[in-house]
């Protein structure tokens, strides 16, 4: 499968933390949030990674470094995510997973979406008792599905908030597709991918796929960006500690449940 990542645009409300550098180049910890995606997508065995730059896309590409494909929007300035994966639509039709480049994630969200027998599928977060505002892509859901999705969505009517990660098999790559190219035909240049999404979903089921409280965050303002460093990324850290922790005690007991002697060098 194919990733692409959605990073395209300068983030100006981020100024303050990255200066002139692209949002897809903030540094959370020591690494850059873009870096950290391609590493994680690599660790869930996806190698083909298209990355859709704009804003210093030289700046981007050096920092991606090997391996990495490239496609760029000129027009970053005026579009929006929608425009930046129709450019890159010829790659897409055998499927793939696509990402924006501001989300800060633990890879077991990933693993989850990929590994969830729907093959067209988003990661939705829905934490209780949460309360949205115009700024979240909202979604509302039905039977397990994406009924709506939107940031003009009441509050009211939503059930979880999209994460920014999606995947589409080889069939709904192509039902996307053609609604992308819709979309655009008709000058809407400047919409968010959700917006296809949701004409997808009026044509084929788009799942759900929910984060099970394992920690993320997309990074639009400063604050969220100091939330990241403060917070989402000890987390992150925190729940792989405890992983190996648990695979400490699992692994030996397990041996010596099969009879077995482990051998320390």
């Amino acid at each position: 499968m194919r990733a692409v990542i959605l990073a395209a645009g300068r983030g100006g409300r981020l100024r303050d933390v990255t200066g002139n550098r692209p949002k897809c180049l903030a540094r959370i910890g020591e690494r850059t949030l873009i870096d950290r995606q391609i590493r994680a997508l690599r660790r869930c065995g996806i190698d083909t990674i298209t990355v859709v730059a704009g804003f210093r896309a030289a700046d981007v590409r050096r920092s991606c470094g090997a391996g990495i494909d490239f496609v760029v929007n000129a027009r970053y300035a005026s579009t929006n995510s929608l425009y930046s994966l129709w450019l890159a639509r010829d790659l897409l039709l055998d499927g793939f997973v696509v990402l924006n480049c501001d989300v800060l994630f633990h890879d077991q969200l990933l693993r989850d979406l990929l590994s969830s027998r729907d093959e067209d599928a988003l990661l939705m977060a829905a934490p209780r008792g949460q309360s949205y505002g115009d700024e979240e892509m909202k979604i509302s859901v039905r039977r397990g599905c994406v009924a709506e999705i939107a940031k003009t969505l009441e509050p009211d009517a939503a059930d979880g908030e999209n994460v920014g990660i999606a995947k589409f098999g080889a069939a709904g790559a192509h039902v996307l597709v053609e609604e992308a190219n819709a979309l655009v035909g008709a000058g809407n240049v400047r919409e968010w991918l959700p917006r296809a999404f949701g004409a997808f979903a009026r044509r084929r089921p788009l799942h759900v796929v929910e984060t099970r409280g394992y920690p993320w965050i997309e990074i639009d303002f400063p604050e969220d960006y100091w939330r990241a460093c403060a917070d989402i990324l000890p987390a992150i850290a925190d729940v792989d500690q405890s992983v190996d922790r648990r695979r400490a005690v699992l692994v030996p007991a397990q041996a010596a449940a099969s009879g077995r002697t482990l051998h320390h060098v």
